[in-house]
């Protein structure tokens, strides 16, 4: 049960307890027993606006904040397996599938680029001709870094109507970047992102990462300014999380907590340049926000601040995010969506754990990728903490006339806790929805965390990690 005592004490902690951008968190799956069908899985949902993720666990270095499923031990040979397994599977899925149609699509990793320009070729040709996304007519994202933003491969990106490049830059100071074990030189990055400026592409993102080792709030705000000269239609700020197996959490060392401070000088000054806040982390270019977008409601409180989820938007919204149902998701480190269902393999951090699951995939058989082996399963209250999550923690705020339409219920009725929100200051009511507020926005980890369920709580506490 949720109580305002433990959201008051939730709030008076540090918010960098865990990074909440979804819900469930992948450290709740566990194995499926038996396995789930996934031909009588799909036909039970609506499948002509779906989103394709390809995930791509290569990269040429390993940064010590990245807790994510990527390896920077390969080589050519296991690269042309691995996107010979990718092409098997997507073989498979699209006999599962049948008559489906995408609305996105997205390649992520780990860092698609580091693929050999025949291999980045082949992923988009599965994507295309495998898996039939019109590619000429959806909104698709691509991630990069600095090292193999080429222009051939940034030329090809863009002959298949790739319109949003993604670029991981974290700093522009380049002895905060050398802090966290990552090689890239000032040179090298604005001459990657004057590239992917000069090939055209609709939406930039850069990447920036606040409380690293040795910054400032004003080195913070210089790395803002440069990245302002390339004029991206959008910037993530995201907090520095020291996780466990990653490179800087094996480190002993105390970390200088000025992400409150960087954050909020990070958004006013993005904020008087013209963006709009769409949630915690994301800054989009002019347009027009929801009602939270601005987010003026003052902050009685002075605590750290979080990173708020993405939104829960439909597939055809210019906004991007990836944790929407009615995701179809290929590779190793993807996960799959369905209203019902979040399903992947499993999850390491760890190069042990993350070789020995590459290994199981690569040797999966055909007809073994028709079925989910791990992951979890969402009750109907599990779906309502999913809905009230994704969307209160962005500028859409959470909407009680969708909600009732979606769950032939009121949102008041069966969460009566969120109440607590209002009393906290956390958010504001009016008619038809409820919204944070500025301080309830900085809090948006510390909010979700508390939305969770208790089951979900305990999977989570009682994962091993690898």
């Amino acid at each position: 049960m949720l109580t305002i005592q433990n959201l008051k004490s939730k709030i008076a902690q540090s918010p960098y307890q865990a990074y909440v951008y979804s819900y469930p968190h992948k450290t709740a799956y566990r194995p499926l027993t038996p396995p789930i069908y996934l031909p009588e899985l799909w036909t039970q949902q609506d499948r002509q606006a779906l989103f394709l993720y390809i995930h791509i666990p290569f990269c040429e270095m390993r940064c010590g904040f990245c807790n994510l499923f990527t390896t920077v031990s390969h080589n050519e040979d296991f690269i042309s397996q691995y996107v010979r397994t990718l092409q098997r599977q997507a073989q498979r899925m699209k006999a599962v599938l049948g008559d489906a149609s995408f609305a996105r699509f997205a390649i992520g990793g780990g860092t698609p680029t580091q693929l050999p320009i025949q291999h980045l070729a082949t992923v988009l040709d599965i994507a295309e001709n495998t898996m039939g996304a019109k590619l000429q007519e959806i909104p698709i994202s691509v991630e990069v870094s600095p090292e193999t933003a080429t222009e051939e491969k940034l030329k090809l990106l863009r002959s298949h109507s790739v319109d949003r490049v993604s670029i991981g830059v974290q700093s522009f100071i380049e002895s905060e970047v050398l802090a966290t074990q990552r090689r890239q030189s000032n040179t090298q990055v604005e001459a990657a992102l004057t590239r992917i400026k000069q090939a055209g592409f609709p939406t930039l993102n850069i990447d920036l990462i606040y409380g690293l080792p040795g910054q400032t709030v004003n080195t913070w705000l210089q790395s803002i300014h440069t990245a302002l000269r390339f004029q991206p239609e959008e910037i993530y700020l995201y907090p520095l999380y020291v996780r466990p197996l990653t490179g800087l959490g094996r480190t002993d060392k105390e970390w200088d907590d000025i992400r409150l401070a960087c954050y909020r000088q990070g958004r006013s000054l993005l904020l008087s340049q013209g963006y709009t806040q769409v949630s915690m982390r994301m800054f989009r270019q002019g347009g027009q926000g929801g009602q939270g977008s601005n987010f003026s409601t003052p902050s009685p409180l002075s605590t750290p601040s979080p990173l708020s989820p993405p939104s829960p938007l439909s597939p055809s919204s210019p906004v991007y995010c990836c944790q929407a149902d009615g995701m179809i998701g290929l590779g190793c480190g993807a996960r799959s969506y369905t209203n019902t269902l979040h399903y992947s393999n499993e999850y390491a951090v760890g190069a042990k754990g993350i070789s020995e699951i590459l290994q199981a995939y690569i040797q999966t058989p055909d007809e073994l990728f028709e079925y989910a082996h791990y992951g979890f399963q969402l009750d109907a209250e599990e779906q309502r903490r999913r809905y009230i999550l994704l969307s209160l923690l962005s500028d859409e705020g959470l909407n009680f006339v969708d909600y009732r339409l979606r769950f032939a219920s009121e949102v008041d009725a069966d969460f009566p806790e969120l109440s607590e929100l209002l009393t906290l200051s956390l958010a504001i009511k009016d008619e038809d929805s409820l919204h944070l507020t500025e301080f309830g926005i900085e809090r948006s980890d510390t909010i979700g965390a508390w939305l969770f369920s208790e089951k979900v709580q305990e999977l989570m506490q009682g994962y091993e990690l690898k």
